[in-house]
C-alpha cells in the first residue's frame, strides 16, 4: 500500500511545521514504533516463531494506544474524523499479518505490515504533525523508487539519457538523506550510534551519485545494491 506518493510525502515533510512530542497521542503512537519496526524487520529475515513473538509485542503495544484513546485523541487530532478509523485499520493490519505469519507467509506479512507506516504517516499529514519517522518515510519512498527504476534506467550499458534521468532521482535521494541529519532532534544528533548509521546511509547515496555522475554504469549498478542495507539498519534502530 502506498497511500502517500513519494512526492506528496516529501513535500509534506519539507513544508510542514514540525511537532516534537507535542501531544500525548503522538507520543503514545511513536512509543509503539520500536515494536512495529522489529516485526517489520523480522518478517523480512527471521523465523516464523520469531515473527510470531514480535507481532504479539507490536499488537500489545497498539492495543494499549487504541484503548487509551478510544474515546478520542487530543488536539490536533480531535478535529480529524478519520482518527478512530485509523486506530481500527492499524489493528486490522496487524490481525491480517498475524494470519499470514501463522501460514508462514512471511513475505506477504512483511508487505501487509508496510501499511501501518502508511496509515500513521497519512494520519499525521492530515493533522500537520511531523516527527522524525516522516523524514525516514520520505527517504524510504524515494529510495524504493530509485532501487526499482535504477536498473531499468541503467539498461544494458547505461545510455547518456538514462544516466541523466537516474542522476536526477539520486539527487532527490541525496537531498532527503541530508534531511535525516538536519531534521534529527538534539537527542538523536548526540547519539553516536545514530550518527554512525546515518553516515553509512549518506555515504551509500554519495557513492551512487559519484558513479552516476562519472557515467560508470557498472559502478552505479554495484552502488545500487549497497543502498538498502544502511537504511534498513538505521530504520530498525531509529526509524
Amino acid at each position: 500500500m502506498k497511500s502517500l506518493s513519494r512526492w506528496t510525502l516529501a513535500a509534506a515533510v519539507a513544508c510542514a511545521s514540525p511537532v516534537w512530542a507535542a501531544d500525548a497521542f503522538t507520543d503514545a503512537v511513536q512509543a509503539t514504533y520500536p515494536a512495529y519496526r522489529s516485526v517489520l524487520f523480522k518478517t523480512n529475515s527471521a523465523t516464523q516463531e520469531e515473527c510470531r513473538q514480535a507481532l504479539a509485542q507490536a499488537q500489545s503495544a497498539w492495543q494499549q494506544v487504541a484503548g487509551r484513546f478510544a474515546a478520542g485523541a487530543p488536539t490536533p487530532y480531535d478535529r480529524d474524523t478519520q482518527t478512530s478509523a485509523t486506530l481500527r485499520e492499524v489493528a486490522a493490519v496487524y490481525a491480517q499479518a498475524g494470519a499470514e505469519i501463522e501460514r508462514n507467509q512471511l513475505k506477504e506479512a512483511h508487505e501487509t505490515l508496510e501499511k501501518v507506516r502508511d496509515l500513521l504517516a497519512a494520519m499525521r499529514q492530515r493533522n500537520q504533525v511531523v516527527v522524525f519517522s516522516d523524514h525516514m518515510n520520505a527517504y524510504h519512498e524515494q529510495m524504493e523508487h530509485v532501487l526499482t527504476a535504477g536498473p531499468g534506467l541503467l539498461g544494458g550499458s547505461g545510455t547518456s539519457g538514462s544516466l541523466t534521468a537516474l542522476a536526477l532521482e539520486v539527487g532527490a535521494l541525496q537531498h532527503l538523506a541530508g534531511r535525516l541529519s538536519s531534521q534529527a532532534d538534539a537527542g538523536l544528533r548526540a547519539n553516536p550510534e545514530f550518527n554512525t548509521l546515518l553516515k553509512a546511509v549518506q555515504q551509500s547515496v554519495a557513492d551512487l551519485r559519484a558513479a552516476v555522475l562519472a557515467r560508470d554504469a557498472a559502478a552505479a549498478k554495484a552502488a545500487l545494491g549497497k543502498v538498502k542495507g544502511p537504511y534498513s539498519r538505521l530504520f530498525l534502530r531509529f526509524g
